[in-house]
C-alpha cells in the first residue's frame, strides 16, 4: 500500500508530513533511547561508589541494558505490522521512561542492573525506526534513509558519554553532593523520554497514506497477517543478517558500554575527559552509518544485491582488523583514539550496509526480519560482553583485540552464504530464470493468491528489479519488464 507514495528525496531540513515529519521523528526517538540505556556508562565511577558495584556486577549492567531488548525487538517487528510503527515508538518511549526515573532510587547492585534492564528495552525502537524508514521511502533511497535514522538514533550513544558528565557537574554543587547528583541525573533523560513518545504519538503517521487505524477502518489495509512470523522465520538470509548484525552493532553497543571505563581504568584520565573520549564512538554517527547506506545504494545501481553483499562484508571485516589494531595500540592513548574511531567508522558503516540488504530479504514479513536483524545486535553484544569484558583473566585491550578477531570469522561464514535466486549472491550468479515476483511471492500459498493476498509483493517486486544491476547478466531482461 502506498508505494506510489513513497518519498524519493529526503529533504533533511523538512519536517513536513508525512516523510519529513516521521524521518525527524523516528530518529529522535531512537536516539532517546540510546541516551538513557548508555546514561550510566559515564557516570559509572560516581555510581559504582555509591551502591558497591563489583567489575562483573558492571558487566551484568551492561549485558541487562542489552540483552532485555532482545525479545522486545523480535517482537516489535510484528507489532509494527499488527499496530504501526507509531505506536511502536509511542509505547517503548513512554512504557519505559518509569524505569529511567526509577534508576534514581536504586540501592544496590540488584536494582541498578534491574532498571539498565528495563530501560534497554527501548532499544527496540530501532525495529520500529527500521519499518517505518522502509515504509517512507522508496527501494532506492533505503539504504541511505534507514542508515540516516538509525546512524542518528545510535548517535545518542556517543551524545550521552559526552553529556551526561556535564549534567552530574551541573547539578553537583554545595548542596547537592555527587551521590545525589548522579542519580539527579537521569530525570533529563526521563523527561525526554515522556516528551519524545507524545510527539509521536499525536504529531505524526504511519504510513505515507496515513495511520494504520484509518486505513484499515477505510478498507485500504489489510488486517494483521498472522502468517508472517512463520515466513519470516523460514528464510535462511535472515538468520545470516541476524547473526552478521550482532558483530556491527552488537559491537557498537559493547563499546558503549566499555569504552569510557576504559580510558578512565587504563589511562588514568578524569571523569569528564574519559567521558569525552568514550563519545567518539558514537559520535561517528552523524554520518559514518549514512555512508554505509549510501556506498551500498551507489554500488547497487551497476552490481545490484552482490553488490551490496561485498560492500557489506568489506565494510565489517575491515572493522575487524581496527577493532585488533585497537587492543593492540592499548600502550599509546593517542594512538589508541586514533584507531578507535576509525574502527566506529567501520563498524556504522556496518550498520548501514546491512540494513542496505534487509529491507529485500521479504516484503510480507519486513517487520519480522527487521525485528530479528535488530535483535542479533542486541545478542552479539550479549555475547561478546560475556565471553570476552567478564572474564577475570582477560585485560580490556586484549578483550577487544579478541573480538576483532571473533568479528572477521563470524563476517565471513554468515555473508559469503547469502543467496537470492533472482540475483545471486558474492560468489553465486543469479538463476536467468529466476523472477522478483517469484521470489517475493514465494511468501504465499496458493490459497492466500487466490485472494489476492500478495498483491502489494508483486508491486514491490517490480520497484526492485533494480537490483539486479545495470552490469548484471540479466540487466536486459529487467529493462522489458519494469
Amino acid at each position: 500500500l502506498g508505494l506510489a507514495l513513497q518519498a524519493t528525496t529526503i529533504k533533511i531540513f523538512s519536517v513536513k508530513q508525512p516523510h519529513m515529519r516521521a524521518f525527524h521523528l523516528m530518529w529522535i526517538s531512537f536516539f532517546t533511547s540510546f541516551v538513557s540505556t548508555f546514561a550510566a556508562a559515564p557516570l559509572i565511577a560516581i555510581v559504582r561508589d555509591d551502591i558497591s558495584l563489583t567489575k562483573n556486577n558492571l558487566v551484568d549492567a551492561g549485558v541487562a541494558a542489552v540483552t532485555g531488548t532482545i525479545f522486545a525487538r523480535v517482537v516489535m517487528g510484528t507489532f509494527c505490522d499488527t499496530f504501526g510503527p507509531r505506536y511502536g515508538h509511542a509505547l517503548l518511549m513512554l512504557g519505559t521512561s518509569p524505569a529511567v526515573f526509577c534508576m534514581s532510587l536504586v540501592k544496590g547492585p540488584s536494582g541498578f542492573i534491574a532498571m539498565r534492564c528495563c530501560i534497554g528495552f527501548s532499544l527496540a525502537t530501532f525495529v520500529a525506526t527500521q519499518y517505518w524508514s522502509s515504509q517512507m521511502f522508496t527501494p532506492k533511497l533505503v539504504g541511505i534513509a534507514n542508515a540516516t535514522t538509525a546512524g542518528w538514533g545510535n548517535l545518542g550513544g556517543g551524545v550521552t558519554n559526552l553529556v551526561m558528565p556535564f549534567i552530574f557537574n551541573g547539578i553537583y554543587t554545595g548542596s547537592v553532593d555527587k551521590f545525589q547528583a548522579w542519580r539527579l541525573a537521569f530525570f533529563v533523560p526521563g523527561a525526554m523520554h515522556i516528551i519524545v513518545g507524545i510527539l509521536v504519538l499525536f504529531f505524526s503517521q504511519d504510513l505515507p497514506a496515513g495511520t494504520y487505524a484509518t486505513l484499515r477502518r477505510e478498507g485500504k489495509l489489510a488486517k494483521p497477517d498472522g502468517a508472517v512470523m512463520a515466513w519470516g522465520v523460514k528464510n535462511y538470509r535472515m538468520w545470516c543478517l541476524t547473526v552478521a548484525y550482532g558483530f556491527c552493532f552488537g559491537v557498537e553497543l559493547t563499546m558503549n558500554n566499555v569504552a569510557a571505563p576504559y580510558f578512565f581504568d587504563h589511562f588514568g584520565l578524569n571523569l569528564r575527559i574519559a567521558g569525552i573520549l568514550g563519545s567518539c564512538f558514537g559520535l561517528m554517527n552523524l554520518f559514518a552509518r549514512s555512508v554505509g547506506g549510501y556506498i551500498s545504494d551507489r554500488v547497487a545501481k551497476p552490481y545490484g544485491m552482490r553488490g551490496r553483499l561485498w560492500v557489506l562484508w568489506i565494510i565489517q571485516t575491515v572493522e575487524g582488523a581496527l577493532c585488533v589494531l585497537m587492543g593492540l595500540a592499548h600502550k599509546s592513548l593517542a594512538l589508541t583514539i586514533v584507531i578507535m574511531i576509525c574502527f566506529s567508522i567501520f563498524v556504522q558503516a556496518a550498520e548501514g550496509a546491512s540494513y542496505g540488504v534487509v529491507p529485500f530479504v521479504s516484503k510480507r514479513a519486513l517487520g519480522v526480519v527487521s525485528g530479528f536483524v535488530g535483535a542479533g545486535g542486541n545478542a552479539g553484544s550479549s555475547i561478546t560482553q560475556t565471553i570476552f569484558f567478564k572474564n577475570g583473566d582477560l585485560e580490556t585491550y586484549e578483550a577487544i583485540m579478541y573480538m576483532g578477531v571473533m568479528i572477521m570469522a563470524v563476517t565471513a561464514v554468515t555473508i559469503i552464504p547469502i543467496h537470492f535466486p533472482q540475483w545471486g549472491g558474492m560468489f553465486t550468479k543469479p538463476s536467468m530464470e529466476a523472477t522478483e515476483e517469484d521470489y517475493y511471492c514465494s511468501d504465499y500459498t496458493e490459497e492466500e493468491k487466490a485472494e489476492g493476498k500478495h498483491k502489494a509483493s508483486l508491486v514491490f517486486a517490480a520497484n526492485v528489479k533494480t537490483e539486479r544491476g545495470t552490469k548484471a547478466p540479466n540487466a536486459i531482461e529487467m529493462s522489458g519488464q519494469v
